[in-house]
C-alpha cells in the first residue's frame, strides 16, 4: 500500500455509498470486456443435478437467479493465464436473502463441479471448459456450530441420500460429513485455528463472519483458513450479514480490505469480489414510501422475499431499529459510541459540486509521519462544501512506510496556486518546520485570517491542536449538529468517510470531543479531524472583519 493519496485531488465518489458493490456481466458474447470464464459450465452443472428442496420451486430443478448467475460469472472469471480475476468474495446480503442455501449449493459444485479451469472453449467466446477438483477438501467453517448449521441443513437437503448427485458422484452422506471416492471430503468445521492448520482445503465456506470476533478468536480462524489456501491458490467465500463496527469482525476486516482495493490502497494483484445490496442512506423506516422500494431493492433478486411481511416486521413494536437496519437494509450499525453513523454521513455526499479555480477556500491540515493518517481538506467560503485535497496513509504493518512529505508539499502548493485560500490552519505535532516555517514564508501574504494572530509571535498557519483542545471539542459538538441538520455538504470521498465511522464520541470537559477507539487502533480518524477544522475554519473565517462577504448569499450554513 502505498502512503501517498490515489490523487492530488478528491475521489468523485465513495465505494462505501454505492447500492449494488456487485458489477454486471458484459452479457455480449462479442464484448471485449467480458471475461473469459468457466462460470456457464459450473452453473449448468448446479442446475442439471441439484433439486429445489424448498419454497415456491420445491421439487424442481435448483436454478440461479439472475444476480446469483452474475456472481458465478465473476468469481470463476480468469484472465488470459487461467488464473483468477478474484482470490476471496463476500457475499454480504440482508435476512433472508438465500445466502445459505447459494452456499450450500457453491459447496457441493466446488466438491462434484468442474470447478477447475482447463481450456477456452473455442466455440463459445469467453467461455472456459473447467474440471472437477481431484482431492476436494471442501470446508464450511464457523466460531461455533449453530453459524453452521444452515448452510449444512442446506448441504443435505440439495444431496439427500436418494438424489441423483449422490448417486452419479459416489458420495456417503453424513450430518455434518459427506464423503467422495477416492479421498474427497465436505465437512463442518468449528474447531481452534491450531485444530484447523495445515488443512490442504480446496474450498472454504465461511459463514457468518459478522461473529467472527476477536473473542471468538475469528480473525485467528479466518487467517489459519487462508494460509490452508495459499498453498494450493484455492479460496474462501464468506457469508454475511451486516456487523456492529468496532467489534472487529472479519466481516468487518474484509469490508475495510475491499474499501482499500477499490480506493487503490492495496498491493499486489489478489482482490476481493464482494456482493452487497444496500438500502439507500436516506431511507426513513418510519415512512412506507421511502422504506418499501428501499426493501425492493434490497431484496430485488429474491423473488421469494415478502417485501410487505419485512416491513411489517421493521415496524413491529418488538422489533429494534438497529437491528431492523442491520439485517433488512443490510447497514453496518454504529457503535453506541460512534460520533456520526455512516448513513447520516453518507446523506451529506454530493459528488457533482465542483470547486470552481479562484474559489475562496478555507483548508485545515493534520499531519503525522507514520503512527496515523495525514489529511488535507478544504471548505468552500460560500456554500460551506467540504472538499478532500489528500490523504496519506502509511502502512500499520509495515514500520518504515512514511507519509511522503514534499508530496504533501506539493499538494499545498497546488491548492495555493489553484483556489483563493482565505485561512489555512495546520496542526503543529510532527510537521513543525512546515506548519512553523515554510508553509508561512510562501502563503502568509495571501491569507486574510491567521491561525493564531495573538501567538507569541502571532502565527499564521500553525495551529497546535494541544493548546487548543477545548475550542476543537465545541467545533467538534458544532459539526455534530451541522450533519444532524444537512447544513452543508461533502465530496464523498471514500477515505474522508471512512475515518468519520471510525471517529468515537470521547467527553472533554462540558462538551463533547473525537477520539479513536482506542490509541493503538489502526482504524484512523485524521480526515474526520480536518473535516471538523475546515468547517471551524470556516466560521472563523466568516466572522473575520478582514473577509469581505459577498452580498447575495447566505453567510452562514
Amino acid at each position: 500500500m502505498s502512503s501517498t493519496p490515489t490523487s492530488g485531488a478528491a475521489v468523485s465518489s465513495s465505494p462505501a455509498d454505492v447500492a449494488s458493490t456487485l458489477p454486471d456481466w458484459p452479457w455480449d458474447p462479442l464484448s471485449r470486456e467480458a471475461p473469459r470464464t468457466l462460470g456457464y459450465e459450473a452453473a449448468a452443472w448446479a442446475e442439471r443435478w441439484l433439486i429445489q428442496p424448498n419454497g415456491p420451486r420445491a421439487g424442481r430443478r435448483f436454478r440461479l437467479t439472475r444476480g446469483q448467475l452474475v456472481w458465478w460469472l465473476w468469481w470463476y472469471a480468469v484472465d488470459d493465464d487461467g488464473r483468477w480475476l478474484f482470490n476471496h468474495g463476500v457475499r454480504r446480503l440482508a435476512k433472508g436473502s438465500g445466502k445459505s442455501p447459494f452456499a450450500a449449493v457453491q459447496a457441493l459444485t466446488e466438491f462434484c463441479g468442474p470447478v477447475r479451469p482447463l481450456e477456452a472453449v473455442e466455440t463459445v467466446p469467453g467461455r472456459v471448459a473447467g474440471a472437477p477438483v481431484d482431492l476436494p477438501w471442501v470446508q464450511i467453517a464457523a466460531t461455533a456450530a449453530t453459524q453452521t448449521k444452515n448452510t449444512m441443513r442446506m448441504v443435505r437437503a440439495f444431496a439427500p441420500k436418494t438424489s441423483a448427485v449422490v448417486e452419479e458422484f459416489g458420495l456417503d452422506p453424513g450430518k455434518e460429513t459427506y464423503y467422495k471416492l477416492p479421498e474427497g471430503t465436505l465437512e463442518v468445521i468449528t474447531s481452534s485455528a491450531s485444530a484447523a492448520e495445515g488443512a490442504e482445503s480446496s474450498f472454504v465456506v465461511a459463514d457468518e463472519t459478522e461473529h467472527w470476533t476477536p473473542s471468538m478468536r475469528g480473525p485467528e480462524l479466518a487467517a489459519t483458513l487462508a494460509d490452508n489456501l495459499a498453498k494450493s491458490g484455492a479460496r474462501m467465500l464468506e457469508t454475511c450479514n451486516a456487523w456492529v463496527p468496532g467489534q472487529e469482525s472479519v466481516a468487518e476486516s474484509s469490508w475495510e480490505g475491499w474499501l482499500a482495493q477499490e480506493e487503490g490502497r492495496t498491493r499486489g494483484d489478489a482482490r476481493i469480489l464482494y456482493d452487497a445490496v444496500v438500502a439507500p442512506a436516506d431511507t426513513n423506516m418510519a415512512d412506507p414510501d421511502s422504506l418499501k422500494p428501499a426493501l425492493e431493492h434490497v431484496y430485488g433478486d429474491c423473488p421469494w422475499v415478502d417485501v410487505d411481511a419485512i416491513a411489517q416486521r421493521i415496524w413491529s413494536p418488538n422489533s429494534r431499529p438497529d437491528d431492523s437496519k442491520r439485517k433488512y437494509l443490510n447497514w453496518p450499525v454504529a457503535a453506541q459510541d460512534s460520533w456520526v453513523a455512516p448513513e447520516e454521513w453518507n446523506r451529506l455526499a454530493d459528488p457533482t459540486v465542483t470547486v470552481a479555480d479562484g474559489e475562496r477556500v478555507v483548508l485545515f491540515f493534520d499531519g503525522s509521519k507514520s503512527r496515523d493518517a495525514t489529511a488535507l481538506v478544504g471548505c468552500t467560503l460560500e456554500s460551506g462544501h467540504v472538499f478532500t485535497l489528500g490523504v496519506w496513509e502509511p502502512d500499520p504493518n509495515d514500520p518504515n512506510d512514511t507519509v511522503d512529505a514534499s508530496d504533501v508539499d506539493r499538494v499545498v502548493a497546488q491548492t495555493f496556486d489553484r483556489y483563493d485560500v482565505v485561512a489555512f490552519f495546520a496542526d503543529v505535532k510532527e510537521w513543525e518546520s512546515f506548519a512553523l516555517t515554510e508553509w508561512p514564508q510562501r502563503h502568509r501574504d495571501g491569507l486574510k485570517v491567521w491561525a493564531a494572530p495573538q501567538g507569541r509571535p502571532p502565527q499564521p498557519v500553525a495551529w497546535d491542536m494541544r493548546g487548543h483542545a477545548y475550542e476543537f471539542a465545541k467545533a467538534t459538538e458544532a459539526l455534530h449538529e451541522e450533519i444532524a441538520e444537512g447544513a452543508f455538504t461533502h465530496d464523498g470521498d471514500s477515505r474522508v468517510a471512512r475515518h468519520v465511522a471510525n471517529a468515537r464520541r470521547r467527553p472533554y470537559r462540558d462538551a463533547r470531543a473525537i477520539g479513536k477507539e482506542s490509541p493503538d487502533s489502526p482504524r484512523k480518524i485524521d480526515a474526520a479531524v480536518c473535516v471538523i477544522g475546515a468547517r471551524m475554519v470556516r466560521r472563523i473565517a466568516l466572522g473575520s472583519s478582514k473577509v469581505k462577504q459577498k452580498t447575495g448569499r447566505a453567510a452562514f450554513h
